[in-house]
């Protein structure tokens, strides 16, 4: 199975912003699209964005409703590395983070990157 590994989280105030890191054996061959999950404290795992991979249109995004229009999921193929760019954080981000294939698949899951949005 291929586990991914997550990094960027932190410590952030309310409306500022990070931006994470997803690496893992991730091309347009071995993946049909990738996703980052986040975990709240005392709630369940939820998908907030993902992206194409291997699928068409290739780069095509999706996101949650609580996420769209201040997170942004990229890729760099180059470097196979996912990134989710995440502007104006609010206290209810703070979670830990996991990328995955979409649908998740049980043996990838990461460590995940924890990101505490709080003044």
């Amino acid at each position: 199975q291929v586990q991914f590994v997550e990094s960027g989280g932190g410590l952030v105030q309310p409306g500022g912003s990070l931006r994470l890191s997803c690496t893992g054996s991730i091309s347009s061959g071995s993946i049909y699209r990738m996703g980052w999950y986040r975990q709240a404290p005392g709630k369940q795992r939820e998908f907030i964005a993902a992206i194409n991979v291997g699928a068409r249109p290739s780069g095509s995004t999706m996101y949650t409703d609580s996420v769209k229009g201040r997170f942004t999921i990229s890729r760099d193929n180059a470097k196979s590395t996912v990134y989710l760019q995440m502007n104006s954080l609010r206290p209810e981000d703070t979670a830990v983070y996991y990328c995955n294939k979409v649908p998740s698949v049980a043996g990838s899951w990461g460590q995940g990157t924890q990101v505490i949005v709080s003044s």
